[in-house]
């Protein structure tokens, strides 16, 4: 087969994760498939981070934000980027804790010369004990959980953003992700946005490691107390996103909110009341939540 031609850039959005930051460039830099450029948006982190990017010189295109706006916000920047200052093909949208193993890139490139009719690649998640990453796991088409025993690329209606190679004529058509969902769900609403265009798959060989303290999915129910008020933007972000779905995925996604609240009702799960009140408020927020979706100029208009 013939070697690609493609330039591919990379964007991972950091706030104060060094040590992660650190692992999951190193990874960047040895990967057999070379990278055009790898843009970090920084969410204004302590100094260790800047000086660490800074360090790095014209290794990376280094973006350091005047706040923190989220994860979204970060990957908004970082996608406008890429499409205002690179004239690459495709860009690899990672959080700071992906760690890429070293063929990543080479396979989803292989895919890609061979099928390039696509909106999004997904990696195959992994945990740090090898097996899949539950809050990573991806579906077929008809909703069916992807196992581990997949082989075959096959298509999947959304992905998250911890491995995902968009081509760069898709985001000039839909856009950028919504900074106003601050956290939770703006990777799932892009990936939809972006499936509404041209199919998305999951390719299994092109193989990760999420390197998250434990290996669980997001749950209110069982999640530490501390954490309860970020679930906020999970249940505003998901009622927004689910207006956008035909009628039975809509109506599912947004019975899900209750069926949360009533587990949780029935529970001796710590902190009841405030997660209780959390779910009823992001809901609410929800139904009015109508955020604007940005659109990033091409290179040289």
């Amino acid at each position: 087969m013939a070697e690609s031609n493609k330039k591919i850039s990379a964007v991972i959005v950091t706030y104060n994760r060094l040590d992660l930051l650190k692992e999951s460039l190193n990874a960047l830099f040895k990967q057999e498939y070379s990278l055009s450029h790898i843009i970090v948006v920084d969410n204004n982190s302590e100094n260790d981070t800047k000086e660490y990017l800074e360090s790095l010189g014209d290794k990376i295109d280094y973006l350091r934000l005047p706040e923190n706006i989220g994860g979204a916000g970060g990957f908004n920047k970082g996608i406008r980027y890429f499409i205002e200052e690179t004239d690459d093909d495709y860009l690899w949208i990672m959080d700071d804790d992906t760690i890429a193993h070293p063929d990543t890139m080479k396979s989803f490139m292989q895919y890609a010369d061979q099928n390039p009719d696509f909106s999004f690649l997904a990696s195959k998640v992994l945990w740090k004990d090898g097996s899949l990453a539950k809050m990573n796991l991806m579906g077929y088409m008809n909703g069916r959980r992807i196992p581990d025993s997949e082989k075959n690329v096959v298509q999947t209606r959304n992905a998250t953003f911890v491995s995902l190679l968009i081509a760069r004529d898709i985001v000039e058509k839909i856009g950028l992700p919504i900074v106003d969902f601050f956290i939770w769900g703006d990777d799932i609403e892009y990936t939809e946005r972006a499936a509404r265009v041209r199919p998305g798959y999951y390719v299994p060989s092109a193989t990760v490691t999420h390197a998250t303290k434990a290996n669980f999915g997001s749950s209110l129910l069982n999640d530490s107390a501390d954490r309860t008020p970020r679930y906020y933007y999970h249940y505003r972000n998901k009622m927004y996103y689910a207006r956008q779905r035909k009628l039975y995925r809509k109506l599912r996604a947004e019975v899900r909110p209750w069926l949360d609240y009533v587990n949780i009702l029935f529970s001796k799960t710590e902190n009841k009341k405030e997660k209780l009140a959390i779910i009823r408020k992001g809901v609410k927020a929800g139904l009015k939540f109508n955020p604007t979706v940005e659109y990033a100029k091409k290179k040289n208009d």
